[in-house]
């Protein structure tokens, strides 16, 4: 796999990854605002001509380091964001319960964000 290069784009919920210029996978999220602030995964797509090189895998780990640079949490709603952070707690630390709640509850309000 070539080099990727990931585009946030925030205002649609899109953390992408472009390799060559164009699309290889994106991760659909939300923000959770204020008191409760955190990034929540809610679901992960690779096209598929990119499938089995890697690009879920770095998705994610941009996702986490997003967070991380953002001072925020990340809830992986996303099933396979989830196992990703299963196979790699010192990259992905666990949320507390109240966030998964709080972001479950925002998935469950409004179910445009997924």
């Amino acid at each position: 796999m070539a080099e990727l290069d990931f585009r946030d784009d925030r205002a649609k919920g899109l953390l992408e990854a472009y390799e060559g210029g164009r699309v290889a996978g994106r991760i659909a999220y939300f923000a959770l605002p204020a008191a409760l602030a955190a990034l929540v995964a809610v679901h992960t797509v690779v096209e598929p001509e990119y499938e089995g090189q890697g690009v879920a895998g770095a998705l994610v780990r941009e996702f986490y380091a997003m967070g991380e640079r953002e001072g925020v949490p990340v809830v992986p709603l996303c099933p396979y964001a989830a196992k990703w952070a299963q196979r790699h707690p010192d990259e992905a630390p666990v949320p507390s319960a109240e966030l998964v709640e709080a972001a479950e509850q925002r998935l469950k309000a409004d179910p445009s964000l997924w």
